[in-house]
């Protein structure tokens, strides 16, 4: 059954939009095996991500952050974030660049897809979301699982190439020629997807945040 927008979600899905930003698992202090390479690969595509994030924010479109769970399981996000940022991370320098916003949505996941035991699936058909743009690491694994799950969902897929990377050139490769061939996914570069037009100023979720903040402090 469809899920009914205004009577859902206790209005903590405000946001409306048929395209949606992911970010996967680039919120990390990377202390795990492997996690100096990865910490590496994710390192090359931050920049990239962070300027399509940039430009889906100023769009109104979702951004949603979905992260592994460290450590023993709180499902606190926030505190994933300070540990990421905290001077002695080897993830310090992608946090502080992807640290999410007060609009972004961040879901915390147990295993390597996005949607496995979670809720990103009701909330992305809480926001009417049928396009879903795929970033972060690792191409082979967490991106693919995900993709894989959207794909089945009938959800259109975009994967940019400089937004993906893996530990090594040949799994991001290896991943990137399965999407084309396998998933029929469009993995341009960054730059070249079209966002949706600019929502009028005031209009947007910042502005809509904003406006929540000053309506809370009059009362």
């Amino acid at each position: 059954m469809p899920i009914a927008r205004n009577a859902s979600l206790s209005g903590s899905a405000p946001d409306s939009s048929k395209t949606a930003l992911l970010i996967l698992d680039m919120i990390s202090d990377f202390e795990f095996e492997d996690g100096t390479r990865i910490c590496r690969a994710a390192l090359s595509v931050a920049k990239p991500i962070s300027k399509l994030k940039q430009r889906a924010t100023r769009a109104g479109v979702p951004v949603i952050y979905v992260n592994d769970n460290r450590g023993r399981w709180r499902s606190d996000f926030a505190a994933q974030v300070r540990q990421s940022m905290a001077e002695s991370s080897r993830g310090a320098a992608i946090a502080r660049l992807l640290a999410p916003g007060p609009v972004d949505y961040c879901i915390l996941k147990p295993k390597h897809s996005a949607f496995y035991a979670t809720v990103l699936g009701t909330l992305l058909e809480h926001l009417g979301v049928s396009r879903l743009i795929l970033t972060g690491v690792t191409a082979h694994q967490c991106v693919l699982f995900t993709a894989n799950d959207a794909h089945v969902r009938d959800m259109e897929l975009l994967i940019p190439r400089d937004c993906v990377a893996s530990e090594s050139k040949a799994s991001a490769k290896l991943a990137l020629r399965y999407f084309q061939d396998v998933l029929g996914v469009d993995v341009k570069v960054s730059a070249r997807i079209q966002m949706p037009a600019p929502r009028k100023v005031g209009r947007g979720p910042a502005a809509r945040h904003a406006a929540r903040k000053r309506a809370a402090h009059r009362s």
